[in-house]
């Protein structure tokens, strides 16, 4: 490959790349067509994609980013995992992956600096909050106390409307009771 050739490709892949944090590897020998066709589809479904790089050209389209320090999982045919998802819900998918077929080779997944390598890696990472469970997760420790306090100034009240309530129940049966039967009610 010429220098030339090189050199778009590098390019490519550093514009490919510029806004990617999260990264997952994974080895694509023993991947055929129709497997990698099927995997690209399930990929694109979750807004993510594969490429398979060179890694020498990957080293040097990343250079200082924000992904420095991935290529330690580049070892041999490499194939990178990238896109809108977070680095819980690319480690799941590619968990998911590892369960319907054994042959794929998961290398590790890449996330804010920090590498999750091999197998017990993923797992961990397949563990941490996506963005969405991370949002809700805030919000509901925000609502939290505003609840408690809601239900605190709530509760006095309706006990004291359910005690009220008793005691006009109770009057109405005493003067349906005490009524006997024939004479008029007293108005």
């Amino acid at each position: 490959m010429s220098k030339k050739v090189k050199g778009l490709i590098t390019n490519e892949l550093a514009t490919k790349f510029k806004g990617v944090e999260t990264l997952g590897v994974i080895n694509p020998r023993g991947i055929d067509g129709i497997k990698n066709n099927g995997l690209r589809r399930r990929l694109r479904a979750q807004g993510l994609r594969l490429t398979v790089v060179k890694n020498s050209l990957v080293r040097r389209a990343v250079g200082d980013g924000k992904l420095k320090g991935f290529d330690k999982l580049l070892n041999g045919p490499s194939a990178l995992v990238h896109g809108e998802g977070s680095v819980a819900s690319i480690a799941r998918f590619l968990l998911a992956e590892k369960k319907n077929d054994e042959k794929l080779e998961i290398r590790g997944v890449f996330f804010d600096g920090e590498v999750f390598e091999g197998d017990k890696g993923i797992e961990r990472a397949s563990k941490m909050p996506t963005r969405q469970e991370a949002i809700a997760n805030l919000v509901g420790l925000i609502l939290g106390p505003g609840r408690k306090l809601a239900g605190s100034i709530k509760g006095p009240g309706s006990r004291l409307g359910a005690v009220l309530k008793t005691i006009e129940e109770k009057a109405k049966t005493k003067e349906g009771a005490a009524a006997p039967e024939g004479a008029p009610a007293p108005a």
